[in-house]
Order: structure tokens, then sequence, then C-alpha cells
């Protein structure tokens, strides 16, 4: 399987959860104060939105690069 083809169906696979999740979060550590043996540190909860018109393009552009792909295969 070549780049183009890896590359057109992670674009597929991250549109569609895109479409169905309708974004993703991630914590965010940071380390505040350490004395010694003592560690203080603040976790912050960060959310990201997809929009759907961000979802809808990477499908499509998946979806472009897999017919690019097989049609340069065909050559």
């Amino acid at each position: 399987m070549d780049i183009t083809k890896i590359a057109a169906v992670a674009l597929i696979v991250a549109g569609v959860l895109g479409l169905v999740y309708g974004g993703f979060s991630y914590t965010k550590e940071t380390h505040e104060v350490k004395l010694g043996s003592i560690q203080m540190s603040v976790k912050d909860k960060e959310t990201v939105s997809v929009p759907v018109w961000a979802g809808v393009g990477a499908i499509a552009g998946g979806g472009l690069l897999l017919l690019i792909a097989g049609n340069r295969r065909k050559r």
C-alpha cells in the first residue's frame, strides 16, 4: 500500500470520527510547583469541536485521493 492510499484512508477515518463524535478532548497537565518530594500540578481538560463541513471535506478529500491513487495505478 503506497503513502497516498494510507493518507486517503486516514482522512476518511478522521472525517467519519469527526462526524460521529463532533470533536475530541484532551487533558493538558502543567506542573506549577515542585518542592522536594511535594509536587502540585494543574490539569485542564480542553475540548475541540470539529465542524460538520470539516468532517465531510475530509471524507471527500480521502475519496478523491483514493481515486487519484487508483487511476495512477492503472497507467
